[in-house]
């Protein structure tokens, strides 16, 4: 009897199952959470960057109509900071402190906006009512803003308590051979740049709802993985994780900044033990810009040694990087993710980088979509574009030079890159752009009076770290799959990417499977969602329960139908005899077994090592210089995933990294006032792309099984946004540089600052 070919199993472009209630409005968030006699909370946030601050007399506004409680750090002394987690070994062995995230500031402000008072009341009005009664003097301080500056001894520092802004050293290579390398370089290269700030803008703002009931806290919240927040507002409680249970329901967007505990989910829980109530706070779009976790903001100053013909010799790197005014979760591993990247896929002869953390008075900055791997990948495709302009090779022939030629590889800060074809993937994409025929396209812009530019990134990024993710898959009575897996979705499809892993086993669409995540209370861990790793590790696990649940019931179906397991098979509607009509549907299976335990699996597949996901980026703009607006007339990416579990759904999650990505060159970055005023904090002054700014994107793959990863698979999530910015910025500049000689601009390149740097070249 021939099978037809799975519908739904993997590396079937299936449709999102969970998209009907989303487009319905039947989607749950936490801010749809009601409870009978809810409040609602506010903050009260610093209005300036630095300085000290005081709150007056609280009687009036604690009096106010419908405050229930107002908090301030004399009240919640018993309630530990949000603690950072990595913290890097330092050149002479100590490993630094960090500035932990104090639930409320006391005395001394960190930023605009930092947490001074919670204030609690029966609505929201009413709370932001009596937040403006709060008397609230200050004396403000010099901020400090210049992450070069901070750096150095004579800044002044941004709080009392610090003897010197650097929060931390690091050093990674080999410093001695690097100097060789550079002292019998034929040319060295050099760039200096800044990583601009981003602000995540996820689509869903954070909101904290906080309950206190049977001796134990309910905490519900928009997270990327309940147990990690589990364990930060516990500890910062004083309990012991058992004591409290997290919920995530639907999450409107994630991309790094919700993967850690934040003041608010502490407090709503303090203070719904309180008042033995049910806590709601929820963040406006100001709360947004002012307080979560931002991205990137690095200087960086990169020097590459070469030979006579072009091969890189050494690479030297001295980046600082912005902690802002307290080390949030991964602040400090951001950069060291980075640098563990720093050579690219190029073979480079030797390495030494020297990072150097700072704090300065703004919003902390911690891990954003790709979370150090883009930095990386931007500073070398950016040097590698300037090595190719200052020795006269091509864009695509000094990267041809360079290239690692065989693998498997060990890079120069520990990296085991198992497989690639960087070559062969540069090619591919370059034949689909037709990189041949830019010149006739550049002659149709000349005559046009517009700039035109190409530029290309190749990248590679280290992601699905080695470890591991539990997956738990039982047979319900009903006769449906239920799956539960503590990874965490905020926009990926993992229902239906987790279905797929195990539809074709059992012969069912995946809309038959029902798949949790979100409890805390449903399984003893979970790894969250972040690093590209929920479907190259969790799906992993998912197979493997199917596998082990396909066998269980095939079993039990053996001994009801009197049939050898091998001459069964699963089909839509149960399992049969092959070749007969007698059957069993998936429901009889659940009642007829005598063991019940086979019905439920619980699988841990184990990864030892990360997956390694690269690829080739080229962009092609065209510029206007009477405006200096720009605009992207073709983009193409080439990447290699191993194998692709659902090709619509990757092609989703890889055009929304290079959107991010064209938002990072173009339009977007955090700017701070000189006395730290965050001045681009609404949509009218932080520059989103739109529809406009984002070209159609002709997506192809080009993969080789990773052999890291028990199915081949390689994360996908980040690398659109890994590869997308300095194939932008290669292209903007490439226009530039054929016009008018010009070799650098800094991000982002909008309008103004095209048009105004064509002004300052005397063109």
């Amino acid at each position: 009897m021939s099978v037809a070919p799975p519908k739904f199993g993997l590396g079937q472009s299936v449709r999102r199952v969970e998209d009907n209630l989303l487009l319905t409005g039947h989607g749950r968030y936490t801010d749809d959470e009601k409870r009978p006699g809810l409040l609602h909370a506010v903050m009260l946030r610093a209005p300036v960057a630095s300085g000290s601050f005081s709150l007056g007399d609280l009687t009036d506004a604690r009096a106010a109509p419908g405050v229930k409680l107002i908090l301030t750090a004399d009240d919640i002394d018993h309630l530990k900071p949000l603690e950072t987690g990595f913290r890097p070994r330092q050149p002479d062995g100590s490993k630094p402190d960090g500035r932990a995230i104090p639930i409320l500031a006391r005395d001394e402000i960190g930023y605009m906006g930092d947490a001074l008072a919670f204030i609690v009341a029966e609505t929201r009005d009413q709370a932001a009512d009596a937040l403006e009664m709060i008397p609230l003097s200050f004396e403000g301080g010099e901020a400090v803003l210049d992450i070069e500056a901070a750096a150095e001894k004579a800044s002044p520092l941004a709080g009392s308590d610090l003897s010197s802004n650097v929060a931390y050293r690091q050093e990674i290579g080999d410093e001695e051979n690097t100097e060789k390398a550079f002292n019998i370089a034929q040319h060295v290269t050099t760039v200096n740049f800044w990583n601009n700030r981003l602000v995540p803008n996820y689509m869903e703002v954070r909101s904290a709802l906080g309950e206190y009931r049977d001796g134990r806290y309910i905490l519900t919240a928009g997270t990327q993985g309940v147990h990690n927040t589990r364990s930060q507002v516990a500890a910062s409680l004083g309990i012991d994780s058992s004591e409290i249970q997290v919920l995530t329901y639907d999450v409107g967007g994630g991309f790094g900044p919700k993967g850690w505990a934040y003041r608010e989910d502490v407090l709503v829980c303090e203070a719904a033990k309180r008042l033995d109530a049910p806590v709601k706070w929820t963040a406006d779009r100001t709360d947004h810009f002012l307080t979560d976790a931002q991205g990137r903001d690095n200087l960086v100053t990169a020097s590459m040694a070469m030979d006579e013909n072009g091969r890189f010799l050494g690479l030297k790197i001295d980046l600082i990087a912005n902690m802002g005014a307290y080390t949030s979760r991964n602040g400090m591993l951001i950069p060291y993710l980075g640098a563990s990247m720093a050579t690219g896929l190029y073979d480079i002869g030797a390495l030494h980088m020297a990072i150097t953390g700072v704090y300065t008075n703004t919003a902390p900055v911690d891990a954003y979509r790709g979370a150090g791997r883009p930095e990386a990948a931007f500073l070398i495709e950016k040097l590698v574009d300037v090595c190719a302009r200052e020795i006269g090779l091509s864009q695509d022939e000094i990267r041809r030079r360079n290239f690692i030629s065989a693998f498997p590889y060990k890079t120069l800060t520990g990296r085991n890159y198992d497989v690639g074809e960087p070559e062969a993937h540069m090619d591919a994409a370059m034949k689909r752009a037709d990189w041949a025929g830019f010149e006739a396209r550049l002659e149709e812009s000349r005559r046009a009076s517009r700039l035109r530019g190409i530029g290309m990134a190749t990248y590679i990024e280290a992601c699905a770290f080695a470890g591991s993710e539990p997956a738990d898959l039982r047979l319900k009575d009903d006769g449906r799959l239920l799956l539960k897996i503590g990874t965490q979705s905020n926009g990926q499809g993992h229902k239906t990417a987790y279905a797929q892993f195990i539809a074709d086993l059992f012969g069912v669409p995946v809309d038959a499977i029902d798949v949790e995540q979100g409890d805390s209370d449903a399984l003893p861990s979970g790894g969250g969602t972040g690093g590209s790793r929920s479907i190259p590790i969790g799906g992993v696990s998912v197979r493997r329960a199917g596998e082990v649940l396909e066998k269980n019931l095939r079993q039990i179906a053996s001994d009801e139908l009197e049939a050898a397991a091998a001459d069964l098979e699963f089909f839509e509607d149960g399992i049969r005899v092959a070749g007969t009509d007698r059957s069993l549907s998936l429901a009889d299976l659940a009642s007829k077994a005598s063991d019940k335990s086979k019905l439920a699996v619980v699988e841990e597949v184990k990864q030892d090592e990360a997956t390694y996901p690269n690829g080739t980026h080229i962009c092609e703009v065209e510029i206007d210089p009477e405006t200096g607006m720009t605009v992207i007339m073709n983009y193409v990416v080439t990447d290699d995933f191993g194998v692709a579990v659902n090709p619509l759904l990757l092609e989703g999650q890889v055009m929304g990294g290079i959107a991010q990505g064209i938002g990072q060159a173009l339009l977007e970055a955090a700017v701070y006032s000189p006395d730290g005023q965050l001045i681009s904090a609404s949509f009218m002054d932080y520059a989103m792309p739109r529809a406009d700014n984002i070209p159609g994107i002709d997506f192809s793959m080009r993969n080789v099984p990773s052999t890291t990863n028990a199915l081949g698979i390689k994360g996908a999530g980040e690398a659109g946004s890994i590869g997308a910015t300095p194939a932008v910025l290669n292209a903007v500049v490439d226009a530039l540089h054929r016009a008018y000689g010009i070799t650098h601009i800094e991000m982002p390149t909008t309008p103004l600052r095209v048009w105004e740097t064509i002004k300052a070249s005397g063109n």
